[in-house]
């Protein structure tokens, strides 16, 4: 082999930074810096905001709650790296660093693609089955589906670290990524990774195409019983809460199918680093505000705690 071992495992990576010290990527970087605050901010109000408002005890908010939970440490996992690499220069990465980076993007990404699959079918029963929504959908099953996607999550995670990790990592020490995701790294291994390739593609059906084949069937139903309602009223409520569970849907798994089920060949660097800050940044700003804008229950709540707020003050 032409290029030598290097010691990986003192070593580390160098993250490519997503911006230079242009005035134009300086802006981008501006905008970046705030739609992350505005993702924490947001996704923290939606889980305080659920916990708070005894109306919104119900086991569809209590998904949404969880989601805008995920939402919070998913976005943290790349986004404070990389502010640090561009403000002072930090973009080198250990390599225990790199694989807890990569561990917990995998871990919280799989579990909201499960969650997201399972509020399809909290749609489904609700609309479907009303009369049997309270036993089907009851706190104990609630429980037991976050636990599932957290454990499958965790499962997709430990199984895609271990594998990319064990890989001989020699030559170049540069990750074309400003964070640490499996594709990015395998192109620095000097090993054959072409099964692994393949391993990799299956469990992206396992966690991206079978959630999204089961939230079609979800949805095919809901709309056939939509169709059937008499009041219009009923199909109006329906369809809001469906539309802002659709539109989630669709921001996040759309980049992630692009990531990691299309082959070699239609990536690029630069294309690559747009798609993952979607779906690290702004994917998970947008989740709050979508259901906040669509769904009256949210914004009732939201009203009534910033009266709470302002009465406070006036005291």
């Amino acid at each position: 082999m032409g290029s030598e071992h290097w010691n990986y495992s003192t070593a580390g990576f160098v993250l490519t930074s997503l911006f230079n010290n242009s005035q134009t990527h300086l802006f981008l970087f501006s905008m970046v810096m705030l739609v992350y605050i505005l993702a924490m901010a947001g996704n923290t109000a939606m889980v305080l905001l659920i916990w708070m408002d005894t109306r919104l005890h119900t086991p569809m908010y209590f998904l949404l709650s969880q989601l805008s939970f995920l939402d919070i440490f998913f976005t943290s996992v790349t986004v404070p790296k990389m502010i640090v690499g561009f403000l002072f220069g930090w973009t080198s990465i250990s390599f225990g660093g790199c694989g807890a980076q990569m561990f917990f993007f995998m871990f919280l990404g799989a579990a909201e693609c499960l969650l997201l699959a399972l509020m399809a079918y909290d749609r489904y029963v609700a609309i479907c089955n009303p009369l049997r929504y309270p036993v089907l959908m009851s706190r104990r099953v609630c429980l037991l589906m976050v636990v599932a996607s957290w454990l499958g999550g965790s499962l997709n995670a430990s199984i895609q670290t271990s594998l990319t990790l064990q890989f001989p990592y020699c030559g170049s020490r540069k990750i074309s990524h400003f964070f640490c995701e499996v594709p990015s790294l395998l192109m620095l291994a000097c090993a054959d990774t072409e099964a692994y390739k393949q391993v990799l593609f299956v469990t992206g059906v396992v966690v991206l195409l079978v959630p999204i084949t089961f939230i079609t069937a979800s949805y095919a139903l809901i709309l056939a019983a939509v169709l059937r309602m008499h009041s219009v009223e009923g199909r109006q409520k329906a369809l809001a809460t469906c539309s802002s569970h659709l539109t989630v849907v669709n921001l996040f798994y759309g980049p992630l199918v692009y990531t990691y089920m299309l082959p070699a060949s239609y990536h690029s660097p630069g294309q690559d680093d747009v798609v993952s800050v979607f779906y690290t940044v702004l994917t998970p700003m947008l989740n709050p505000v979508i259901y906040s804008l669509r769904n009256k229950e949210v914004t009732g709540a939201m009203k009534k705690a910033m009266r709470r707020c302002g009465v406070n003050r006036n005291a």
